[in-house]
C-alpha cells in the first residue's frame, strides 16, 4: 500500500506542472511568430545569392585540362612492333592510333566479330598469336614499348 500512495503523490505535481508549461507554450509561439516574418525577408534576400553561386560554379570547368605528362611520355617500340608501326619513339596512344591504320588498310578485322583482329605476319610477331580481341590488343602492345 506504500507504494500505491507515493504514485498518486508524484502523479499530481506533474498535472499540474503541465498546465503551467501550456500557459507558457503559446507565449512562447506568439514570440516566435513575429521573428519567423522578421527571418522572412531575409531568406528572400539569401535566395539570389544561392542562385549566383551556380553560376560561379559553372565558369569554373571552363578551365582547359592540363594533359598528364607521363601519359604523353614518348615509348620506343620494339623491332616487331616498329615493322608496323615506325621505329620513331612515340605516346602510347600514337602507337595504338597508328596500330588501327594498319588494321584497317590491311583489313585485318575479323568480317564476322569486328572486335577480333586476324593477325598477319608483322603482327603475328607483336600478338604472338593469330587472332586477339581489341581490348587484349592494347596489353599485348605495352609489352613492346619501353
Amino acid at each position: 500500500m506504500a507504494t500505491a500512495k507515493k504514485a498518486p503523490a508524484k502523479a499530481a505535481p506533474a498535472k499540474k506542472a503541465a498546465p503551467a508549461a501550456a500557459k507558457k507554450a503559446p507565449a512562447a509561439k506568439k514570440a516566435a511568430a513575429p521573428a519567423k516574418k522578421a527571418a522572412a525577408p531575409a531568406k528572400k534576400a539569401a535566395a539570389p545569392a544561392k542562385k549566383a553561386a551556380p553560376a560561379k560554379k559553372a565558369a569554373a570547368p571552363a578551365k582547359k585540362r592540363a594533359v598528364n605528362a607521363a601519359f604523353m611520355k614518348a615509348l620506343t617500340p620494339s623491332a616487331a612492333l616498329a615493322g608496323v608501326v615506325g621505329a620513331a619513339p612515340m605516346p602510347r596512344t600514337e602507337v595504338v592510333s597508328k596500330l588501327w591504320v594498319y588494321i584497317k588498310k590491311n583489313k585485318l578485322q575479323d568480317s564476322v566479330n569486328k572486335r577480333m583482329i586476324n593477325a598477319d605476319a608483322k603482327l603475328k610477331e607483336v600478338f604472338g598469336k593469330a587472332q586477339v580481341s581489341m581490348f587484349e590488343m592494347a596489353g599485348l602492345i605495352g609489352k613492346h614499348l619501353k
